[in-house]
This record gives structure tokens, sequence and C-alpha cells, in this order.
């Protein structure tokens, strides 16, 4: 199912910001470069974290909508397959190999849940998230159509005040119905408190998934009494996966930056008050830029600006310089204050983007690199599957 994707005849700087085999200084800017040490290493170490906790890791794969990076990190992470937020979405992972995928997300429009109740032909496990009663029949309908089966986890709203039910009833009331529904297997929950993911403290979001926690045993106590046990309960970010995977009641974790890192997550806090990207992650994931112009004295200007990023959650950082700073953009270009006047033109910096998410989605390769080579060069699979 996974081709590799062919690069020959691909025009660097046109089609494709490099090829393998090229040196790193050779790399048309801007474009996302992944480190793929680093990459390894923090897939590697979340999978031993997942491990030792006696949890399994299902990886976020919106946060990289890549089906490369996904299959190494079942390879070399032992992830059980990918979460993602829309069906196009994960479609892609099933076409491309991931056996097991879960829509963390409501499918209700009859289009979407008629591509969801196919995803089980393309070999895959087909999961999706249910928040309403009304859901449960349409999704019923469309399995029974295509003679497959849809799994489904019901959501609970703990904390993140999006989607999801918030009492133990309600739970119990949609999860009843599913079990009992034609083509449907109930198959667990899905309780993901995002809105604590980015708070600095350790403190502040332990308390926070400490009520979550409470809330989520509730619910599955009550259904296993029922003789509806959890296979799935599901959550868990970069920013609180140890407080779910130590819980024992959460069994699947979630997490999808820890892989990147971004500046924002990597300003929050560990346990011991270090910032997670000096020690915990390493930054793997650059937008690499060049300096096109300096005119100005004080300034240089880079080829990054908001077309080749998202600055939702601040501005970028240059990696490994403290002696030039990002500090403005427009559509496309970058300001990079530069008092001492060092860079010059045709300079890269390795930029650390401020969310990977949606930076990531503006972009058609990663270029992955080692040792000063270009080693690998990845489509961003999954780009523009928004719906």
């Amino acid at each position: 199912m996974n081709a590799p994707v062919k690069l020959d005849g691909l025009d660097v700087g046109y089609d494709i910001p490099a090829l393998p085999g090229m040196d790193e200084a050779d790399i048309q800017t801007p474009c996302l470069v992944l480190d793929l040490d680093a990459l390894e290493r923090n897939i590697v170490k979340m999978g031993n974290f997942a491990k030792a906790m006696g949890v399994r890791h299902r990886v976020h794969g919106k946060m990289h909508k890549s089906v490369d990076v996904a299959l190494l990190q079942e390879r070399l992470g032992g992830s059980v397959g990918v979460c993602c937020q829309k069906v196009s979405e994960a479609e892609v992972f099933a076409r491309g190999g991931i056996k097991d995928v879960l829509v963390s997300n409501q499918v209700r429009d009859p289009a979407k849940i008629d591509r969801l109740a196919r995803i089980p032909k393309l070999g895959a496990r087909a999961i999706c998230c249910v928040d309403d009663l009304a859901n449960v029949a349409d999704l019923s309908a469309a399995a029974v159509r295509h003679g497959t089966t849809i799994e489904c986890l019901v959501e609970i709203d703990c904390g993140a005040g999006r989607c999801g039910v918030k009492t133990t009833p309600e739970v119990v009331a949609i999860a009843t119905a599913i079990a009992a529904a034609p083509g449907l297997k109930f198959s667990g929950i899905q309780a993901y408190q995002g809105a604590m993911q980015h708070m600095d403290k350790y403190e502040d979001r332990k308390a926070k998934i400490d009520l979550a926690v409470a809330q989520v045993k509730d619910a599955v106590d009550a259904l296993a009494a029922l003789g509806l046990p959890c296979d799935i309960v599901g959550g868990g970010g970069t920013g609180s996966y140890y407080f779910e995977g130590n819980s024992g009641v959460y069994n699947e974790l979630q997490c999808g930056s820890y892989a990147f890192m971004d500046a924002d997550y990597g300003r929050i806090l560990d346990k011991d008050g270090r910032r997670i990207d000096q020690g915990e992650w390493e930054n793997a994931l650059f937008l690499l830029t060049s300096v096109m112009s300096h005119a100005k004295p004080d300034k240089a200007i880079c080829d990054a600006g908001l077309k080749a990023q998202s600055v939702d959650s601040g501005l970028p950082v240059i990696f490994g310089r403290t002696d030039v700073k990002y500090v403005k953009c427009s559509d496309e270009h970058g300001v990079i204050e530069d008092l001492g006047g060092v860079l010059k033109v045709n300079d890269k910096l390795r930029l650390v983007p401020g969310h990977c998410d949606p930076t990531c989605n503006v972009h058609d390769w990663y270029v992955g690199v080692r040792g000063g080579k270009v080693e690998v060069v990845w489509p961003v699979s999954a780009r523009g599957k928004a719906y």
C-alpha cells in the first residue's frame, strides 16, 4: 500500500526543496527540515515511556500529516496506529499502510460517514468518536451498507470545553446504543484534556488531569458494571502523557508534538522546573530560511514569512543563536533583529516554529538531514486533507 514517492524528474527549487544526497547547504528555502537523529531519539524515548507505563501509544497524525513519519513511529516507537482529526486524513494513513486509524473527532456529514465506513476495505481498523445519540443510527446505516464495522468511542468533555458529553449517564446511554447498533462496535472512551497541555507549570497541569482522571474512571466503572468494557481509554498529549499513562485508568496515549517539538510546547516546565525542550525532548523540526536582504544595518530580512509558517502560538525562535532574534513577519518576509551585524546575505538559519501542526500543513515536503547531507525527502502526505 505504501509505495515510495518517486522523486525522479522533480526539479529542485520548483517541485521540491532538495533531493537525497544533496548537501544541506544547498537546500532551497523556506522549507521544513527534520534532524533525523533528534527525531529518532524522540520517537524511541516516547515508545520506551509508554512501554514502561504499560500503556499503548497511538501517535497523533494531525501533527505531521506524514505516512513516512507515522511508519517510523511504528518501527522505532512501537506505536499501535494513528489518530487524526478528519476522515480524509484517516484515509491517507490507511492507504499508506497504517492498519489502525482513529478519527478522534465526530463524523456527522453523510458523505464523510460513507467514506469512513469504507476505510476497513483498505485493510485498516476504523474508529471514530461519538457525543450524540443521533449520530449512532447514521454510522450504523453506513457500516451495514458497506458490510464493514465502524468502532466507536464515546467522547467525554473532561476540560477542553469543545466536543464530548459531561456526565456518566450520557456516556452510558451512547455506549449502550452503539453496542446495540448493527455494524458498530463500542470500543471505549475518548477523553483528551486539551485545554491544559500548554499550561506552563507541571503542578497546574496535574491538577487539571486529576479531575479528568476521576471523571473518566467513573464512566469506565459504570460501563464495566453493565458488561461494556473499554478496549480503549484514550487521551494524553505531550504536556500530560505521564499523568494519563500512570493513572491506572487510561490505556492509550495520543501524543503528537513530542516528535518534532515546537517553541510554544518547548517552554512548558517539567516536574523539575526545566523547559521540556531542554532535556525531555529535542527540537527535531525546523523551518530553514535564508537571509535575502541586509540593507538595514541592524536587521536582516529572511524568506520565511507568514506564508511559510503559523504564528498563532507566537513567533519562531532561531535555533542555537542568542545574538539574533526573529521579531516580525509579513506575508513573504521575516525580520531578524541583528544589532551586531553578524548575518550576511544567503546565510541560512534554522527556525523553531511557534506551532508545528499548522506550520507543517502549509508545506509539501519534509527534508530529512543527517551529518550535513540530505538523507530522505518525504511528502506531507495529508496536506490539504481538511475534510
